[in-house]
């Protein structure tokens, strides 16, 4: 992780973070772990929660509490556990968070609802998924958002590395170690095309697989078009598909009705954050027959004895499957740390009670801890040449309504 481990080495000796009391709630895995040795190192104070019931390393969560950092969080919490979790994470003896890093807006959430008077003394929030980020959105449209928020999901950085790269690297490996599937011909569905859905889309593509991809905004569907892709409403290929992947951040994409019509050993996952894509509540009825086959696989049994197979209770597939890779974590990590230390040290006035996306210049800065890895050696522009683009020679180098 060169970025987080970069960031950590220029920045140890200043301790930006000192007197910051972090409340965390993201996926816990050794890729986390780093970023809270980090955040540790620059002088804040962190208790820790799991965002995913499936997701999180219990060796790494042992490791973490051994080292002396309060985690509350194992792999295969119930729901009453998760939430449990964060409120032991937010609520100790002693203990006045004044930051919080969430995937998600879950501990957002419970603070606001069970401890009002807590979030109120909150200096900053900074999210990182979808899901979160319209929650918190949602929050000040209605004027409940009592602090400035950092959406880092629609950063730069996060959107391309984490959304697009990583992804379309760790879609193919949880399908394949969760089921073992062959994918040459196969035809696969991806509902939503955004930057995961690209991603998932580049990778089935060059397996041999036939994608067609449903969509709700025109853009992204001309995109899909121009990429090769037939465009279709979901109930007009779900009896014809082999993969049904969900990546929209919305809710009931994928319901009972489409799952009733698929082809027998359809396989069902989502790539999305939240896990209400697919209508899974609405298969818990009597007359279908769960089969845990694997951890993380259930085949779903129809009367008539035709099945489909459903991946992480309609959970978050690659985190809960497999993993994603660390030099992409590291580039979602170094934001996420920019984006604490840019909020924690704002001056007064500089933000109101609204969500920011993360300064141009920050994100430029992370995508520069990462590029010695490769050996990259950037252009430097000539004084004439930064006067005549109007820039200044060190950056920002793209304006805000820059689409990369």
């Amino acid at each position: 992780m060169p970025g987080i481990v970069a960031l950590r080495k220029r920045a140890a000796e200043d301790k930006p973070l000192r007197g910051a009391r972090i409340v965390g709630c993201t996926h816990i895995n050794a890729q986390t772990a780093v970023l809270i040795e980090t955040l540790s190192e620059l002088g804040a104070q962190v208790r820790w929660s799991a965002c995913n019931i499936y997701s999180t390393q219990n060796e790494v969560a042992a490791a973490l509490a051994e080292a002396g950092f309060p985690i509350f969080a194992w792999r295969g919490e119930t729901e009453e556990d998760f939430w449990w979790c964060i409120d032991r994470c937010v609520n100790a003896e002693n203990w006045q968070p004044n930051m919080i890093l969430d995937d998600g807006g879950d501990a957002t959430h419970l603070m606001l609802k069970k401890y009002p008077a807590m979030f109120k003394l909150i200096k900053g929030i900074v999210e990182e998924s979808v899901t979160g980020v319209h929650r918190l959105y949602q929050l000040s449209k209605a004027a409940k958002l009592t602090v400035p928020a950092m959406n880092v999901n629609d950063s730069v950085t996060k959107t391309k590395f984490d959304n697009l790269y990583s992804c379309k690297e760790s879609i193919v490996d949880s399908l394949k170690r969760s089921t073992d599937v062959m994918f040459g011909g196969k035809q696969v569905v991806v509902c939503g095309y955004g930057e995961v859905g690209k991603g998932c889309c580049q990778s089935l593509k060059g397996l041999g697989c036939i994608i067609s991809i449903t969509e709700i905004d025109p853009i992204c569907a001309l995109q899909a078009c121009m990429d090769g892709f037939r465009v279709v409403k979901l109930n007009e290929v779900v009896r014809n598909v082999d993969i049904v992947v969900t990546a929209t951040g919305n809710k009931n994409v994928v319901t009972r009705e489409h799952m009733e019509k698929m082809k027998n050993g359809c396989i069902v996952c989502n790539m999305g954050h939240s896990n209400t894509e697919i209508d899974v509540g609405s298969l818990r009825t009597p007359d279908l027959t769960w089969e845990k086959v694997r951890s993380q696989v259930d085949h779903i049994l129809w009367p008539d004895g035709r099945r489909i197979i459903l991946i992480a209770e309609g959970r978050l597939v690659n985190l809960t499957c497999s993993s994603i890779p660390s030099f992409v974590v590291s580039v979602t990590a170094a934001t996420q740390a920019l984006a604490l230390i840019e909020l924690f040290n704002a001056p007064q006035g500089r933000y109101k009670s609204d969500v920011y996306l993360l300064p141009k210049k920050m994100d430029e800065y992370v995508a520069s801890l990462h590029l010695p890895t490769f050996d990259a050696h950037l252009t430097e522009l000539s004084e004439e040449q930064a006067k005549y683009l109007g820039l200044n020679k060190a950056g920002p180098f793209k304006p805000n309504y820059y689409r990369y």
